[in-house]
């Protein structure tokens, strides 16, 4: 399974936090408060995010299992002090490409962020028919859909900043997203939709809503962050056109320290309710 460093992950999380779809939370927190649910599992923790996100927002009484493979996040998870509203929360290591979803047995709601994208459609569909025999809800925020926008600011106005080989660079950017993360074949950019759909088909309801992350100059050390990341993704699967994208960075990150820019990274929300949790 891929790794995530905690530095990155405290890097992205306000970015994060402000894209998320407000009334998607909220009609979570609706049915939540309907059924009397009480139980989390959120799948690939990390740091905690999710938990500091929904934890405010979803009534008390909740009690949440934290999930992650990497040693480093899982000991880091079981000293989290439970949230206010929470009553228990317990980490537990588990390689989720290897170790099956049982987990989510007995779970009122089976979450996680920034997840989805990475895995391929056969585990998405395990994943659904476990969520549809717990007659669990589905949160799923924040899966990568592709798209990638730069914009400059120009007087009062916000214009598109198109370089000649932002195209290339995000063509081969979402075809290495497809690439086996652990899971096997990932979805990469169509994960958010297929999701949707196999929901859907096993009898939930769905919602999807964009999620983009806006990114500006307050926050230069992410933009660099994701520049380096795409530029380094795209020349290890075009390693023909390395100093293409090594030319295409360094643009990016000129553009960075005039310090007046704008990138959206689009994303998606997916909540999935059984069809009785509506």
């Amino acid at each position: 399974m891929e790794t995530f460093e905690a530095d990155w992950l405290a890097l992205r999380e306000p970015a994060d936090r402000r894209a998320r779809d407000g009334e998607l939370a909220a009609r979570l927190c609706a049915a939540w408060r309907r059924h009397g649910w009480t139980r989390v599992v959120d799948l690939g923790s990390g740091t905690g995010a999710n938990l500091r996100y929904l934890a405010p927002r979803l009534p008390p009484g909740q009690r949440w299992t934290l999930v992650d493979h990497d040693p480093r996040h899982v000991n880091r998870l079981s000293r989290l002090d439970a949230p206010p509203g929470v009553d228990a929360v317990s980490a537990v290591s588990r390689d989720l490409s290897a170790d099956g979803l049982a987990i989510l047995d007995g779970a009122d709601l089976a979450t996680a962020s920034a997840l989805l994208d990475l895995v391929s459609e056969a585990w998405l569909a395990g994943l659904v028919r476990r969520c549809a025999n717990a007659g669990c809800g589905a949160y799923f925020a924040l899966t990568y859909d592709g798209e990638v926008r730069w914009m400059t600011e120009s007087g009062a106005e916000w214009r598109s900043d198109g370089d000649p080989d932002d195209g290339f660079v995000w063509t081969a950017v979402n075809r290495h997203q497809q690439g086996d993360k652990g899971f096997g074949p990932a979805l990469g950019p169509a994960a958010a939709p297929i999701a949707a759909h196999l929901f859907h088909e096993a009898g939930y309801r769905t919602w999807l809503a964009g999620s983009g992350w806006r990114v500006e100059a307050g926050e230069r050390r992410l933009a660099a962050r994701l520049v380096e990341g795409w530029a380094a993704a795209a020349a290890e699967l075009r390693p023909d056109a390395a100093d293409r994208v090594a030319a295409w960075a360094a643009r990016r990150r000129a553009a960075l320290a005039r310090g007046s820019f704008r990138v959206t990274v689009g994303h998606r929300d997916l909540l999935a309710l059984p069809g009785d949790a509506e």
